[in-house]
């Protein structure tokens, strides 16, 4: 019996061009991704037509289909069994494929950016789980309530963090070529409690210091030396001597060189980020709300998510988060001004419809590719709306007032049941409430005066339907 993701899926595979067309699937938090043999082959307009399906993008690396946080993740399977009789050899003319795309078109940057950020991804839905579990151990721990099944749900909660490095290193080795079980091994260094015994220019070292930053150096440290010894160890001794001197020498560069530096490092992070919006924070705001979607665009937003989880390791929250989705809010503004101006023009109405409840959870890709950006002006206007909701929230951090997030990946209203800060709960959601007010308000004002032409309809009206 047919479900409505395996019908989804079943509709996808045909309008891209067939089995025999797709090499290789994945998928994020949003997207289906798909490396293609032939582009030309897809069926664009009637992919964008199915009801699933919120938005596409094709860039250098992947062909990428918006359907929506956890339907992505139902669809995926079902796409993946349509293709199961050749699965094994389609992934991996898939990665040769992605990998020479990536050699011909990406610069050594964008596709770093985007290797790190494959890194951490699949350790999204574990950080957003623990982290609203985190959140609700902290309300119930200030209004005293509960108290045998406080300690139960903090271990819950931190139990993942405690130990995400290995996921980290694990991640890291899997996506840089090497052994994923050796990439957690040596990352697990990092968390071992025996580290308080040694000591590195005159400091002991202390368990967890350098964080996944550390774990990161060390699993790519260890990539390298694992492929110095393939080439170089004789095969019958390689079983013995490659994971050995991996985790070996890996180890003691950990020990004595990447845990200190990675300490510093992260603690330089998290000082900065302090710094910025207590100091300078409604410019900052600004300047971060404004950019942040432009971010989401390219898909370069991922590459932030070291950076968020640095903080939440040091201070239990992302200071960043908040002001970042600060953006969304601007893109649902600049949405409904769309919506109220261009009332004669349907089908765009009908794709703002069917995208603002995911506009509003913070998913942005359905209104940045079926409305924003299509059209031009309002993309900017809505960077607008995000740099005023990030200046709303900067400025509060300058008096004193920290809005974070004990978690990444969700946004908007989304966000609020994540949300931590250094003042009581009702006052960190007040000021992320009033940040999304704001982000609304100025995104729709500069899309209703400075972002539409004052036309009826749009200029390509098919350019706006998903």
């Amino acid at each position: 019996m047919r479900t409505p993701d395996s019908t989804t899926a079943a509709a996808i595979l045909p309008l891209v061009g067939g089995p025999a067309n797709v090499l290789s699937v994945a998928h994020c938090m949003t997207r289906l991704r798909l490396v293609l043999r032939d582009r030309t082959l897809v069926d664009e307009d009637a992919l964008r037509a199915l009801p699933a399906v919120l938005g596409v993008v094709a860039d250098d690396t992947a062909y990428q289909i918006v359907l929506g946080p956890g339907t992505v993740a139902r669809v995926t399977p079902e796409f993946e069994a349509l293709l199961a009789p050749t699965a094994e050899r389609l992934a991996l003319r898939g990665a040769e494929l992605r990998a020479d795309r990536a050699r011909r078109n990406a610069t050594p940057l964008k596709l770093l950016l985007r290797r790190i950020a494959d890194v951490f991804v699949p350790l999204i839905p574990a950080l957003v789980g623990c982290g609203v579990i985190a959140g609700l151990n902290g309300l119930l721990v200030n209004l005293g309530a509960l108290p045998g099944i406080t300690p139960a749900l903090a271990a819950i909660s931190g139990g993942f963090m405690a130990l995400i490095t290995v996921f980290v290193g694990h991640n890291t080795a899997k996506e840089f070529g090497g052994t994923p079980v050796l990439g957690g091994a040596v990352a697990a260094v990092v968390v071992y409690a025996g580290v308080a015994e040694v000591t590195v220019f005159g400091t002991t070292l202390a368990p967890g210091q350098g964080g996944v930053l550390g774990a990161l150096a060390a699993a790519l440290l260890g990539t390298r030396v694992e492929k110095w010894c393939r080439r170089r160890v004789p095969p019958a001794l390689d079983v013995l001597l490659t994971p050995t001197l991996t985790v070996l020498v890996t180890g003691l560069v950990t020990l004595y060189a990447l845990m200190y530096v990675a300490g510093a490092l992260s603690s330089a992070i998290g000082t900065a980020a302090t710094w910025l919006l207590s100091t300078t924070g409604a410019f900052a705001g600004l300047v971060l709300g404004a950019l942040f979607l432009p971010l989401v665009m390219l898909g370069l937003h991922q590459a932030l998510i070291p950076l968020h989880t640095t903080l939440i390791e040091q201070q239990g929250y992302t200071v960043l988060l908040p002001v970042l989705a600060m953006a969304g809010a601007g893109q649902v503004g600049a949405a409904l001004a769309v919506y109220v101006r261009l009332r004669h023009d349907a089908s765009l109405r009908t794709t703002i419809r069917s995208a603002l409840p995911a506009g509003l959870l913070g998913v942005g890709e359905p209104l940045i590719y079926g409305v924003s950006l299509p059209l031009g002006r309002p993309f900017l206007t809505a960077c607008a709306g995000g740099a005023a909701g990030g200046a709303f929230i900067g400025l509060f951090s300058m008096l004193g007032d920290r809005v974070g997030s004990t978690a990444i990946g969700p946004s908007g209203w989304a966000l609020f049941p994540l949300l931590s800060g250094n003042r009581g709960l009702g006052t960190t959601a007040a000021i992320y409430a009033g940040g999304l007010l704001t982000g609304y308000a100025v995104g729709f004002a500069a899309t209703y005066v400075f972002g539409l032409d004052g036309r009826s309809s749009v200029r390509d009206p098919e350019a706006a339907v998903v």
